[in-house]
């Protein structure tokens, strides 16, 4: 498979709007509460007679400070016991949730995220680890891909030895921007070596996949100045990186209003960082995967992609398309048989429902035929840049250029820009398109309103 990426500033501009990262189809937003906790047993129960393995995924809201960035779901505490009622109603849930699941059926995928799932202290990890492999199938030979998210700030050599104790064998370190003037205009203040005494720890423990998470688009940022945090980073060499446009909507999150809209760079440099980015990863042997990824090509993510077996999922790429996903915690969200379901985001609703013995559902969606028709073209081309008319034909028996007749006159555009080629086999996507899939993507979502600007920038 061609893993390559080309750069094209004119057809950028010409496709420069905003659409949907595809993490899910439908997106979240299609979530409503009409979806009830019966309706997610049901959906449980359905997934246990299919069976096969499952994914957890584990929502650490709390962090000690906050980045001016973040658009996440977090709580802003020093201090650490005010995690303690919330692990209480963790547990609880786990309890609650395990007890629905086969118990046959093994966690092949787990994952901590947050917030900062590291400002819990090692006795609270033990007890969330330990709770999770009481009512759950973890696997005991490390052979499942277990992740964390870290931030440096609240990691160190003994935190890491820890973590590699209880089973994590990936780490996703965030750092965002090495320039000074950058960290003090978003609040981050994060030293190089804090960072890389993390990263070279969990190469001494034996952590199989090191990731770093970037972010272009914040305040102050010039391309000198990231091709200067880039060569850092590179001189460590990780497995991976997630490299993230910053969208900057003050409107919809308060902590963003504390960043100076003078210090933003234009649209023009936000573009010449993200193209300098991309010659400089490829020129050190990254291959683009997707999105915000690149990974070195001997990389599960890279393979998978190679074997067509790559899937997308709430937390980005995933080696594991055969994993029905569980969310546990806040604001969590997972993917069980024919439904997304997602976890009530306030720690009080949380609270009274746990102690309740119910499930915090807040929000869900049942997919119809057409919906996983539709999910299932969309993963395709977002997950390997190709669609094969004959594959969907034989599982979901129907006539593609009859049934997608609209889309595929609508992709005749695209096409003629060279994003696309088309034949009656099916459709591949050309290096310089790659960049552009979201676009490529959302002319098969029978969801997306004229408005998508609750959406970031495809680019």
């Amino acid at each position: 498979m061609d893993q390559s990426v080309k750069f094209n500033l004119d057809l950028i501009n010409r496709y420069d709007k905003s659409g949907p990262r595809y993490t899910s189809y439908p997106t979240a937003l299609e979530l409503h509460d009409g979806f009830s906790e019966q309706d997610y047993t049901q959906q449980i129960a359905l997934s246990n007679a299919r069976g096969g393995p499952l994914s957890l995924y584990f929502h650490i809201p709390f962090c000690d400070t906050v980045c001016y960035y973040c658009a996440c779901n977090k709580i802003i505490t020093k201090n650490r016991e005010h995690a303690e009622p919330y692990l209480a109603n963790l547990f609880k849930e786990i309890q609650l949730q395990g007890a629905l699941f086969d118990s046959k059926r093994v966690v092949n995928q787990l994952h901590w995220g947050g917030g900062t799932p590291t400002f819990l202290d090692y006795g609270q990890m033990h007890r969330l680890m330990a709770a999770a492999r009481q009512h759950f199938n973890l696997k005991e030979d490390d052979t499942g891909e277990y992740s964390i998210e870290i931030d440096p700030r609240a990691t160190d050599d003994k935190t890491i030895s820890q973590l590699r104790e209880l089973g994590f064998n990936r780490i996703s370190l965030g750092v965002q921007d090495f320039d000074p003037a950058v960290q003090q205009a978003v609040n981050r203040i994060q030293s190089e070596a804090q960072t890389f005494a993390v990263l070279e720890a969990a190469r001494k423990e034996g952590f199989r996949s090191t990731s770093i998470d970037l972010i272009y688009g914040l305040p102050l940022q010039t391309v000198t100045s990231f091709s200067v945090t880039l060569d850092k980073i590179l001189s460590v060499s990780p497995d991976r990186f997630s490299i993230f446009n910053y969208a900057h909507l003050p409107a919809r999150f308060k902590t963003q209003r504390q960043i100076n809209e003078k210090d933003m760079p234009s649209a023009e440099v936000k573009l010449d960082i993200l193209q300098m980015i991309i010659r400089r990863l490829l020129e050190a042997g990254y291959v683009y995967i997707g999105m915000d990824h690149f990974a070195k090509p001997d990389d599960e993510l890279a393979i998978a992609q190679r074997e067509n077996k790559l899937y997308r999922n709430f937390q980005g790429y995933s080696t594991h398309s055969d994993c029905d996903l569980i969310g546990l915690g806040i604001t969590s969200i997972g993917r069980v048989a024919d439904s997304y379901v997602q976890n009530v985001k306030e720690l009080a609703a949380y609270n009274v429902l746990i102690s309740k013995g119910e499930l915090p559902v807040f929000k869900g969606f049942v997919l119809n035929a057409e919906d996983q028709l539709r999910r299932a073209v969309i993963t395709q081309l977002i997950c390997h840049f190709s669609l094969s008319f004959s594959d969907i034909e034989r599982i979901y028996n129907i006539d593609f250029k009859h049934y997608f007749s609209s889309e595929l006159s609508a992709l005749k555009i695209m096409r003629d820009d060279g994003l696309l080629v088309m034949n009656d086999d099916g459709i591949q996507v050309l290096a310089v398109g790659r960049l552009l899939i979201r676009n490529i993507c959302m002319i098969f979502d029978a969801y997306l309103k004229s408005n998508t600007e609750q959406f970031s920038k495809v680019i």
